[in-house]
């Protein structure tokens, strides 16, 4: 096939280009790296609360990077109907973690969460092809808004690594802790500002892999476990037994699967606009059904649903690479991760404070990747600032007080728990009814959205610093 430039011919899309063989692995670990906690937690909670042993754990865990690595090669590649084909790294959903150790503390166990999983997964694949057909309702003021949810609702993440992420440890929020995330966020900065090139773009994994040897010469890192246990191991297939269906968990479960689904087509659309790509109704379709596939198979190697990682999304904007054959590239060393578990063993030895001082730059470039887009969105004669306002609020609900939903109904807790499905069902329903239905709209705005910009400088105020006669606090435009 012949090449132009950097992108292969016939393909139509920045997401299409190919980089040389070692750099694509090289930006594919840096992707790994920055979700591998994501997707060892829920295996590691779920056994937990289901009394697996350590050796059960380790099961949980390898099959989750399996299936992991399986999803993301689908995701990136794709087959006819089944792959968005874009940038999007697959991991265990943690949207899926409460309601699955619900039902895992049951009579049922595993066994039970694993027929749920089974049963939703395959509702929500006989649902993909109805439920992307909302993407119309998905403009710049929605989109915007979610991703900038996306980004707040990540950063106490990265917060919660940098103090040591176990909160009953007896070195929980800890100078050495703080400190230790603190250098890797310095490292980052450091390369960012000072390497151009290709370099800059890994300042990421640079700063991951020189905080974890910093790490090690003061005694934060241990690297002890990497040798014990198997060197290669095949997923085994039921191996924690056939699957039980028990009505009340699949319903809990077919909620969640719906949170999941929401959420992974706010990543698609969010990935789209960061690499610059059409997406439509078939792509997110295609991807949706990948996204479920991967959830109905996944109980059969033993873990749980699968869906598009937000924080890899921030990866993409911060490093400007959009290749999804990168993406690619880690889906293998995931599956690779997942067969090899010394390999798992020696990833999982990166303290998690040093994930942390990394995550701050790149969670908080998702909510700036949202800021941007929310910069293109027209504000006057509509209510679409009422739209942003009042979805950042929803957003911020779960974020700011975890307890707030504790009262309502279960399922209003499962839905509106997670920030960004709340955010995106608030912000979908007041475009359709501020912007979709046109009965009523007036040509003059509430007062809320007729709120003047703050320091909105003019082209010809560009020459005067803030605070000069030229500018003014608040100026309408």
């Amino acid at each position: 096939m012949k090449r132009i430039g950097h992108r292969v011919a016939g393909t139509t899309g920045p997401e299409d280009e190919r980089l040389p063989l070692g750099k694509s692995y090289v930006y594919g670990l840096q992707h790994i790296l920055t979700m591998y906690g994501g997707v060892i937690a829920p295996p590691l909670i779920v056994g937990g609360a289901a009394g697996l042993t350590g050796v059960e754990i380790g099961l949980l865990v390898s099959a989750a990077l399996f299936v992991s690595g399986a999803a993301t090669l689908l995701q990136t590649l794709g087959v006819p109907y089944f792959g968005a084909k874009l940038p999007l790294v697959q991991g265990i959903s943690f949207a899926s973690v409460s309601t699955m150790v619900a039902v895992a503390s049951g009579p049922g166990g595993l066994r039970s969460v694993f027929g749920a999983i089974m049963v939703a997964g395959a509702i929500g694949l006989l649902i993909s092809p109805f439920f992307c057909r909302i993407v119309r309702y998905f403009p710049p003021v929605v989109t915007g808004s979610i991703i900038t949810v996306i980004g707040i609702s990540l950063l106490p993440v990265a917060v919660r690594w940098a103090m040591g992420g176990n909160a009953k440890a007896p070195d929980w929020g800890s100078m050495s802790n703080i400190g230790l995330a603190g250098f890797s966020l310095f490292i980052v900065l450091l390369v960012s500002r000072l390497v151009q090139g290709t370099l800059s773009r890994l300042s990421i994994l640079i700063g991951i892999v020189v905080g974890t040897l910093f790490a090690a010469l003061i005694g934060k890192a241990d690297f002890g476990a990497v040798g014990k246990g198997a060197i290669f191991e095949l997923p085994q297939v039921f191996s924690f037994g056939t699957p039980l269906f028990q009505i009340g968990a699949i319903i809990s479960m077919t909620v969640v699967i719906l949170v999941i689904m929401t959420e992974t087509t706010a990543d698609i659309l969010a990935v789209g606009e960061i690499v610059g790509t059409k997406v439509d109704a078939r792509r997110v379709g295609d991807g949706l059904r990948a996204d479920m596939l991967a959830t109905t198979v996944a109980p059969v190697f033993g873990t749980f649903p699968a869906s598009a990682f937000a924080q890899n999304v921030g990866l993409v904007a911060i490093t400007g690479i959009k290749s999804r054959y990168v993406v690619a590239a880690g889906g293998s060393v995931l599956f690779a991760l997942g067969l090899f578990p010394i390999l798992g063993r020696l990833v999982a030895s990166v303290p998690l404070p040093v994930l942390g001082g990394a995550g701050i730059v790149l969670f908080g470039s998702v909510a700036a990747s949202g800021i941007r887009t929310l910069s293109k969105v027209s504000y006057d004669g509509n209510l679409n600032l009422v739209i942003v306002a009042v979805a950042l609020g929803f957003g911020v609900i779960p974020i700011a007080v975890p307890e707030f939903y504790a009262a309502f109904p279960e399922w209003v807790h499962i839905v509106f728990d997670s920030g960004i499905s709340a955010a995106s069902i608030v912000a979908v329903l007041l475009n359709i009814l501020f912007n979709e239905i046109k009965a009523g709209n007036r040509p003059t705005p509430s007062v809320v959205s007729a709120a003047p910009p703050v320091l909105v400088h003019r082209a010809e105020d560009s020459e005067h610093p803030a605070g000069t006669a030229r500018t003014s606090a608040v100026r309408k435009e």
